[in-house]
């Protein structure tokens, strides 16, 4: 192979890799498109992306499992992060007594999510997030960041992600100044999340560099919104469709949605654009194909497609993407109920 044929494959590998990183993302900043560019000129980028250990993850995790899968196909380091610390001090939405359980079912239901969607798990790093927040070096880093941040920067960074209640719990504000330090104690480049972490993230940016660490990579990927709200939520049942419905209860919760004819504003059409479209390359409904939302969105809004179809083709998609999780996860009953308590 000649010097040209050897760097425009090297050009190539390049591109593929930049691709991967950077498609289906909501929000990157230019500047770090820049310096993700300057890292895979030299080697691969060390990412991180972190879950708290709180409600049962639903078909929302998709998005940000189906991006994972893009990391590692781009060679970059990939760690996974189980903030379980995270979990109680957003409000105890995961009970201390029952915190170790529900880490051993995010644990489990994440690989099977990432093996769902051919992703090797092997190549991927999976961290618990007390096996080093404890340690004396990030305890003492977090007192030094706590004499940086007032209550303001903490309630305002966490403001989209820990339940707000109006007598303000010391626990969450803790919370955004252990997500920054995350990023400097799992040595990573990048983190990555949805964009309802922005203002965390803007929060790390800020105040990392106070105790001499560097500013990281923020990647946020869309965030799916609620079958009837604003935001699909562990923690809120009404909103999701979780990895462990039946098939009955996933068919019910679909044709219990808005879906007026012709009507945009619809919870189905939201699953089509966040869940199944990322999964799908092209769709059927009632015999006609799409490779697009947006065609979808079109013939809809034209009356093309009757809110019956929509809502059948969307049960039916969903289904053949959660059995096979749900089917796995169910082999370990007890399990689940020391986890949920049900």
């Amino acid at each position: 192979m000649d010097e040209t044929s050897i760097i425009n494959e090297n050009t190539d590998v390049f591109e593929k890799k930049i691709t991967l990183i950077e498609r289906n993302l909501q929000e990157i900043t230019i500047n770090d498109k820049e310096i993700i560019r300057k890292i895979i000129r030299k080697r691969n980028l060390k990412i991180y992306w972190g879950t708290a250990i709180t409600g049962k993850p639903h078909i929302g995790y998709f998005l940000p499992i189906l991006k994972i899968k893009d990391f590692v196909e781009a060679e970059c380091e990939v760690t996974i992060l189980f903030a379980d610390i995270h979990g109680f001090l957003d409000n105890l939405k995961a009970p201390i007594e029952l915190i170790e359980n529900r880490y051993h079912y995010y644990e489990k239901i994440i690989k099977i999510m990432l093996m769902s969607v051919g992703c090797d798990i092997n190549k991927i790093r999976f961290v618990k997030g007390s096996d080093y927040q404890k340690n004396s070096d990030y305890v003492f880093d977090l007192y030094k960041l706590c004499s940086y941040t007032t209550e303001r920067d903490c309630k305002r960074a966490g403001s989209d992600v820990v339940k707000q209640r109006d007598n303000v719990l010391l626990s969450s504000l803790i919370y955004p100044n252990m997500q920054a330090l995350d990023e400097e104690y799992l040595k990573v480049d990048a983190q990555f999340g949805g964009e309802d972490q922005r203002k965390i993230f803007m929060h790390a940016k800020t105040f990392l560099p106070k105790l001499g660490y560097k500013k990281r990579i923020h990647l946020m990927n869309p965030m799916m919104p609620g079958l009837n709200s604003d935001k699909m939520s562990s923690s809120d049942e009404l909103s999701k469709i979780d990895l462990l419905d039946t098939e009955q209860q996933i068919n019910k919760k679909i044709n219990k949605c808005f879906c007026e004819e012709g009507n945009l504003q619809s919870g189905v059409l939201h699953v089509f654009e966040f869940v199944i479209f990322h999964y799908y390359t092209s769709i059927s409904i009632n015999k006609k194909s799409y490779t697009s939302i947006e065609d979808v969105k079109k013939d809809f809004e034209m009356k093309l497609i009757h809110p019956k179809d929509l809502k059948l083709a969307c049960s039916n998609y969903i289904n053949k993407m959660v059995t096979p999780i749900r089917n796995e996860m169910l082999k370990d009953i007890d399990m689940i109920k020391k986890a949920y308590n049900n």
